[in-house]
């Protein structure tokens, strides 16, 4: 709309105005230079490419009287020209408002199945959503598909199509749209099968000889059947008498998660803070700290007395409340509202942690862990978090190639 004229009222005659071909340089500069001859004014533009074929859409204002047939003649010719089609619509107005709520369903698959879209769509509509556009953020390593959701509110919705996805076996994150979402400015991620695909403590057992009792006490407490205080004290008295230099050797075999490096570098480059806590050790999450140039990093820590290992733990024990507590200070010390944090884990230690966040993702959890968290991942990818922010694959790899 020219800054001359009012606004237009809902009842002025409008044309919507769709071309579709094969995309080219030129053709939307090309519209709009033949539009411009009848003196209309942009109400609303629109404009999708998927395999090199294009639809644009655009709602002007009616021109002048006695120049629409014109103004269509000269669209079809211009079209004509390009090798494409068009097609023109009289109407009213400008688009019809939008329901109130507004929310971004996130859907990842790997594939992503045209069933498993059927049914996301068709839950959506059941609540009373509408989806008013959609967008893929990305096509590797998972399909991630983003849908703009107005007229039902995200709690019912994410808690409807939480229910679908665990029957379709997708992925589907829901978060209320706005702002705040390009604004969480933190996030805090669990250490053991989260960034690194290993149990910290079981590396260090295979070093004692007894990584089956302390595997088989670490299943039952991250599946919440075992106190993890107690636990812990209990995997560590089996650790007692080891030489200190078994540290490095851990060091050393800890493996990354696939993902995490990019996950950690591209949330850095956008100006998030990132931080790890974890019911490890210190003498882990401190080098991981430094090496991947983490912002905050908190976990317990071995007792060491004259070069061996004293099968005890020392200072504050970071536990499921821990955890939480933790979260809560970081965003604090980082100045950010806790409704603006993003909180990733696997195991029920780490369900506190997951609800007091603006944004829980469980990350190839645990049953129990799944059904309260916010949302899951259960692809073995971990920045496909990156997706449910927002960010798109092009994104990162252009952030990426800045780098380089």
């Amino acid at each position: 709309m020219s800054a001359s004229q009012p606004p237009q009222p809902a009842d002025v005659p409008t044309l919507l105005v769709k071309i579709f071909g094969k995309d080219r340089p030129g053709l939307t500069a090309g519209l709009f230079d033949t539009l411009a001859a009848y003196s209309v004014d942009v109400v609303d533009i629109e404009q999708v490419v998927t395999r090199g074929r294009i639809v644009l859409c655009a709602l002007v204002t009616e021109p002048p009287a006695g120049l629409e047939g014109d103004l269509r003649a000269t669209v079809h010719s211009w079209a004509e020209s390009m090798k494409m089609q068009a097609e023109i619509i009289s109407g009213i107005g400008d688009n019809r408002p939008r329901g109130l709520g507004r929310s971004l369903v996130t859907v990842l698959g790997h594939p992503l199945t045209s069933e498993s879209t059927a049914a996301i769509a068709a839950r959506i509509t059941a609540t009373g959503g509408n989806i008013d556009r959609i967008f893929r953020l990305a096509k590797y390593p998972v399909t991630a598909v983003e849908f703009a959701v107005s007229g039902t509110e995200t709690e019912p919705l994410r808690t409807a199509l939480a229910i679908e996805a665990a029957r379709l076996g997708v992925d589907v994150a829901v978060v209320a749209a706005g702002l705040h979402r390009r604004a969480q400015r933190l996030v805090v991620m669990d250490v053991d099968s989260t960034l690194i695909q290993d149990e910290v403590i079981e590396l260090f057992a295979a070093h004692a000889g007894c990584e089956a009792e302390v595997a088989e006490v670490t299943a039952a407490a991250m599946r919440g059947e075992l106190d993890f205080e107690q636990s812990l004290h209990a995997r560590v008295e089996l650790l007692a008498g080891l030489d200190a230099s078994v540290v490095d050797k851990v060091r050393s075999e800890v493996r990354l998660t696939p993902g995490a490096r990019t996950l950690i570098r591209t949330l850095k480059r956008l100006g998030y803070q990132v931080g790890v806590v974890s019911g490890g050790f210190t003498q882990v999450t401190d080098d991981l700290k430094e090496r991947l140039g983490l912002d905050f990093a908190q976990a317990n820590t071995l007792e060491i007395v004259d070069g061996k290992l004293t099968g005890k733990v020392t200072g504050e024990i970071v536990d499921r409340a821990g955890k939480a507590r933790l979260l809560r200070r970081f965003a604090k010390e980082a100045g950010v509202p806790l409704e603006q944090t993003v909180a990733i884990g696997d195991g029920a230690n780490d369900l506190d942690m997951l609800n007091a966040a603006g944004l829980g993702v469980a990350f190839n959890a645990k049953p129990v862990v799944r059904e309260a968290a916010h949302t899951a991942v259960n692809v073995p990818f971990l920045d496909t978090v990156l997706y449910l922010l927002g960010i798109t694959r092009e994104e990162v790899e252009a952030a990426d190639t800045h780098l380089d």
